[in-house]
C-alpha cells in the first residue's frame, strides 16, 4: 500500500511538468542556424528549489513510495510489486530522494505512468489538486 498520498503525487508531477516546461536541452547540431532559442531555467525562477524543497519534506515512507511509483511506472517493478519497490526503494537510498528523482528524465511521465498501473485515474487525481 502507498504511504503517500496521491495529491501529493500528482504535485509532484505537476511541478515536474512546470520545470521539463521551463529547461530544455539542446540536441541538435551545434551548426543549426535555424535554431533560434534554447528554453533554460532562469536564477530567478523558483521552480526547482520549490520541487526539490517539497520531496525533501516528505517523509521517509512518503520518498519511499513516490520512488515505487516511479520505478514502477519506468517497468522497473510491476504494479504487482509494490511492496518489493517499497523495500526496496527503503534499502537503497543512499541519496537524498529529491537529488534522485530530479536527475531522472521523464519523471512525470514516469510517476503518471506508475499511478495508472497502480490503478489510479491520474485526470482525477490531477484535478483535485488543480
Amino acid at each position: 500500500m502507498l504511504e503517500i498520498s496521491t495529491n501529493k503525487i500528482a504535485r509532484v508531477i505537476l511541478r515536474a511538468r512546470e520545470l521539463g516546461a521551463r529547461v530544455g536541452r539542446w540536441d541538435s547540431p551545434a551548426d543549426d542556424a535555424d535554431a533560434e532559442t534554447i528554453l533554460e531555467g532562469r536564477p530567478s525562477d523558483a521552480t526547482e528549489q520549490e520541487l526539490r524543497q517539497y520531496i525533501a519534506d516528505l517523509n521517509r515512507d512518503e520518498q519511499a513510495s513516490l520512488v515505487a511509483v516511479m520505478w514502477i511506472g519506468r517497468d522497473t517493478f510491476a504494479a504487482s510489486e509494490l511492496d518489493e519497490a517499497l523495500r526496496t526503494a527503503r534499502e537503497e537510498a543512499i541519496s537524498p530522494t529529491e537529488d534522485y528523482l530530479l536527475g531522472i528524465p521523464l519523471l512525470a511521465d514516469f510517476l503518471e505512468s506508475g499511478l495508472e498501473a497502480l490503478g489510479y485515474s491520474v485526470d482525477e487525481v490531477e484535478q483535485g489538486i488543480r
